[in-house]
C-alpha cells in the first residue's frame, strides 16, 4: 500500500525524533541512581579531597549518592582506564588533575587516548604549589637557594610523589629555568615524601597541601609556584618574582567517557558550578591554598590540553621515563 507523499513525511520526521526524546528525558531524570567518582590516588591527597566535596555537593543539589572510588596506580592510568571503558552515560566519573594530560606524552603504549576517550566536565579549583624545604637548608629566599644548590651540586635531594609527576615535572622546570642541579629522589605518594623531607632525608621538594607543614614550621616555604601569592600565605612570594615566567599548579576537575550526552555533561557542569558558590566549600578549599575555578567544560578541555603541552616539553627536555 502507497501511503500519500504528506503522510510519509510526516511518519519519517515522527521516527527520526524518537532516539531524541528519551535522550533528553534521560537527562533530565539524571541521576536516577548512584554515581561513581573515580580517583587515581589514594585517600587524603588533593584530588581525593575534592572528589569527596564535589561528590557531596552533587549528592545534596541532585539527591543521589555520588561515591569515591580509589583506583590507585600506574600514574593515574588504572583510574583513567577504568572510566574510559565504562558506559558513557554519566554513571561514572574521574576527578583529573594533570596526570592524564602529562601521560600522554609520559607513556607511550596505553589502551587508550586520553584525549580521544575522555570528554571534559568541569575545572573545580587550581592548587598551587609551594616549594618548601627542610628548616636545616641554610637557604631563606630562592636566590639563596639557587645560589646553595650552584654551590653544593648534585648534593641536594629534590623529593617528588613519582617519576613523571606533576612535582616532579615542576622540579624540573626550576632547575631548567635556573641551571641547578638537584637529584630527583622520587616517592610512592605525597605524603612519604613529605615525611623525610620533614625528617631531612631530603632537602627540597614542588608540593601541594602543605599549608599546615608551612604554618607549624615543619618546613619552610620559598615560594608559591603560581604566577600571584596565595591569599592564605600572601607573605609567601611567587616564584616567578625571582624566576620570570615560573607558572605551575595543579587543576583538578571532573570529566567523563567520550560520547556521554551533552546535555548530562551540561547538567553537571552548571551544579558544579553552582556548588563552588557555596560559601562553606570555598573556605574548605582556601584551607588546602586553593581557589575556585569553574568555567564551561569547553575551558577546562582547552586547559587539558595546555597542560599536556607545557609539561610535553619538560618530559622531552628532561628525558623522563615512565617507570
Amino acid at each position: 500500500m502507497k501511503l500519500p507523499r504528506r503522510n510519509f513525511l510526516h511518519l519519517t520526521a515522527g521516527a527520526a525524533a524518537l532516539p531524541i526524546l528519551p535522550r533528553f528525558a534521560w537527562a533530565e531524570a539524571y541521576p536516577s541512581r548512584p554515581v561513581r567518582i573515580i580517583v587515581g590516588y589514594p585517600p587524603g591527597g588533593s584530588a581525593d579531597v575534592v572528589a569527596r566535596l564535589i561528590g557531596q555537593q552533587l549528592s545534596d543539589r541532585l539527591g543521589q549518592s555520588f561515591v569515591v572510588e580509589n583506583r590507585t596506580g600506574a600514574g593515574t592510568n588504572i583510574a583513567t582506564e577504568v572510566v574510559v571503558n565504562s558506559a558513557p552515560d554519566g554513571y561514572t566519573l574521574l576527578v583529573v588533575d594533570a596526570s592524564p594530560a602529562i601521560n600522554t606524552t609520559l607513556y607511550h603504549n596505553l589502551s587508550f587516548s586520553f584525549f580521544r576517550d575522555i570528554a571534559p566536565v568541569a575545572c573545580v579549583m587550581s592548587v598551587p604549589l609551594f616549594m618548601v624545604v627542610n628548616p636545616a637548608v641554610p637557604a631563606k629566599t630562592v636566590p639563596e637557594f639557587i645560589a646553595y644548590a650552584k654551590g653544593n651540586p648534585r648534593k641536594v635531594n629534590m623529593a617528588s610523589n613519582g617519576n613523571g609527576g606533576l612535582l616532579h615535572l615542576a622540579g624540573e622546570l626550576f632547575k631548567m629555568m635556573t641551571g641547578v642541579d638537584l637529584v630527583h629522589v622520587p616517592y610512592r605518594g605525597a605524603q612519604p615524601a613529605l615525611t623525610d623531607l620533614i625528617s631531612g632525608q631530603v632537602q627540597v621538594m614542588f608540593a601541594a597541601s602543605t599549608v599546615e607543614y608551612i604554618k607549624t614550621g615543619k618546613v619552610r616555604a620559598l615560594a608559591v609556584t603560581t604566577p600571584t601569592r596565595s591569599e592564605v600565605l600572601p607573605e609567601v612570594p611567587s616564584l616567578s618574582e625571582f624566576v620570570p615566567g615560573y607558572d605551575a599548579a595543579a587543576w583538578i576537575g571532573v570529566s567523563a567517557p567520550k560520547n556521554t550526552p551533552l546535555e548530562i555533561i551540561d547538567k553537571l557542569n552548571n551544579e558544579i558550578n553552582a556548588a563552588l558558590t557555596d560559601r562553606k566549600l570555598k573556605l574548605r578549599l582556601a584551607d588546602l591554598g586553593s581557589s575556585v575555578a569553574g568555567g564551561s567544560a569547553a575551558d577546562y578541555g582547552r586547559r587539558l590540553e595546555e597542560e599536556a603541552k607545557k609539561w610535553g616539553k619538560v618530559i622531552r627536555a628532561a628525558n623522563i621515563k615512565a617507570e
